[in-house]
């Protein structure tokens, strides 16, 4: 350096860089575990959604064919000669197909009232080993009959 002359700084330090590079590596961890949830997330309202639509496709199915008993054990194979039979196949296979072989589903009835209950298991979303989740359709499949006093 030559006496007299102001030395000025040309660029940036080796902190400042590491600095730089620190922060946006948090950002980017912050953003990546965002993402992560929300993926997460949507999966699991994904699988609620298609709960609600077996079950309420089950619930039609059951009102076309008012007079069968769908409270029996959905037989191992479908029979397209019984209505019912078929109903009851594809509830299962479709709760198997959307929740995998822990999902289950019933359905009951009590005073014309038909009560489906679809379960499956949601340990993904909740962060927990056996979190189990529940969709339940409550509805009256027939209109009652008219009484004349």
């Amino acid at each position: 350096m030559r006496a007299g002359s102001r030395s000025v700084q040309k660029g940036m330090t080796l902190i400042e860089v590491l600095v730089a590079l620190l922060i946006l590596g948090v950002g980017l961890l912050g953003a990546a575990a965002l993402q992560l949830n929300a993926l997460k997330y949507t999966d699991s309202s994904r699988m609620s959604s298609q709960a609600s639509f077996i079950a309420y496709d089950m619930m039609d199915r059951i009102r076309a064919n008012a007079t069968a008993d769908y409270t029996v054990a959905p037989p191992a194979s479908g029979n397209l000669n019984v209505t019912r039979d078929q109903d009851l196949y594809d509830f299962n296979t479709n709760i198997i197909g959307f929740g995998g072989p822990t999902a289950t589903g019933s359905i009951t009835v009590n005073q014309r009232v038909y009560t489906i209950t679809i379960e499956w298991d949601d340990s993904r979303a909740a962060n927990m080993a056996d979190s189990r989740r529940s969709f339940v359709l409550t509805s009256r499949a027939t209109v009652d009959p008219v009484m004349t006093p």
